[in-house]
């Protein structure tokens, strides 16, 4: 939730892993010419429509930064007019605005690749987070804290690294794709709701996050697995009774996300300890944390509750796993009928860096005329 819709600023301190761009990524190109007659931007090749007051409030914000730098005499070495207009290409290589960050990770990368257009050095914490609250939390590898920040300005609420990717090698993260649809609700109504009449997300914002968010830091800095788990689960939990207090209430989850949670306590329960954690956004995929040693099996697990109906090689994307079989023993304790088909398919990562720049002139998504080039 927000307590200004229009800088962004949230009701509270948050805490995100960022993942690994050889699986999950945003890939973005800018250019600026004299010949553009007008700001231009595609998703995943499609025109979309520039006037989006986030996308503008991004723009915006970025030519304020480096109009500042050229009047301070740093700028002298920028060889682009100002005056110019700007066409931009993002694509993601998974589902869009279907509850997996896709936000997040688009309003980061165009942060980043429009400040290296137009010069500007600044923290960019501020230019993302116009974008996407979150966002500002993606401009950097490992995990990441957005602090909510005390001033009305918004200046103090940047994102800081609490760890950098490379902190915890043995943390992996699985994210079942249940549905690549995009979502019914999207956040920004969703949260906007929920602030205007969900009494339980006020004590939450109040009570419960402020305390939390500190065990959970402490958690990824002794690299406690089965602290961060609860802690995670916990607070997935609790954000989507939120949405159920929410009037009209708010269902992000469908069946196969309650039965997949249902997976998860099981299979902690038949190991006598915690080794794998959900935790739900807005929408029904679940984001699966585990350690290295146990991914195969929780994979077996998911593969027999959720067998494949079709395409059962491609069930499995990204990181290579060793493929297993569930033992009996844990088929017994899942005692779940399967459900054929109900995780499309799995992408198997790890904890990443922050925006990298691509050298290839083959990746660049805009060719020179301006326009995204054609497919492949």
């Amino acid at each position: 939730g927000k307590r200004d819709e229009e800088l962004i600023l949230p009701i509270n301190s948050s805490l995100s892993v960022t993942l690994h761009q050889d699986q999950l990524k945003t890939t973005t190109t800018a250019t600026i010419s004299k010949d553009f007659t007008e700001d231009r931007i595609w998703l995943n090749g499609q025109e979309e429509d520039v006037g989006q007051p986030r996308l503008q409030a991004c723009l915006r914000e970025i030519r304020r930064l480096a109009r500042k730098r050229r009047s301070t005499g740093d700028g002298d070495s920028l060889p682009l007019s100002l005056s110019y207009k700007v066409h931009i290409a993002s694509e993601n290589n998974f589902p869009t605005a279907a509850g997996l960050a896709s936000s997040a990770a688009g309003y980061a990368c165009l942060a980043y690749t429009l400040a290296r257009v137009y010069g500007v050095e600044d923290d960019l914490s501020e230019v993302a987070r116009r974008g996407s609250g979150s966002a500002c939390r993606s401009l950097y590898g490992g995990f990441v804290e957005w602090q909510m920040g005390e001033q009305a300005d918004g200046k103090d609420s940047v994102a800081r690294q609490v760890a950098p990717e490379s902190h915890w090698p043995q943390l992996r993260i699985l994210v079942l794709v249940v549905s690549a649809e995009k979502k019914q609700m999207g956040s920004t109504v969703g949260m906007q709701t929920s602030v205007e009449t969900s009494s339980l997300l006020k004590f939450r914002a109040e009570s419960v996050v402020p305390s939390r968010l500190r065990e959970m830091i402490s958690c990824i800095q002794a690299r406690d697995f089965p602290g961060f788990a609860e802690l995670t689960m916990k607070d997935s939990n609790q954000f989507h009774a939120t949405c159920l207090d929410t009037f009209p209430p708010i269902s992000y989850l469908n069946d196969v996300s309650r039965r997949i949670v249902q997976l998860v306590h099981r299979f902690n329960a038949c190991h006598g300890q915690t080794k794998v954690a959900y935790t739900f956004d807005a929408g029904p995929n679940a984001v699966i944390f585990t350690l290295e040693d146990t991914v195969a099996e929780f994979v077996a697990a998911v593969r027999h509750s959720f067998p494949p109906e079709t395409n059962g090689d491609k069930f499995l994307k990204g990181l290579q796993v060793t493929p297993v079989l569930p033992s009996d023993t844990l088929k017994a304790a899942l005692a779940m009928e399967p459900s054929p088909g109900g995780v499309q398919y799995i992408i198997a990562t790890q904890v990443g860096p922050g925006p990298q720049i691509l050298d290839d002139p083959h990746a660049h998504l805009l060719g020179p005329d301006g326009l995204p080039k054609p497919a492949a």
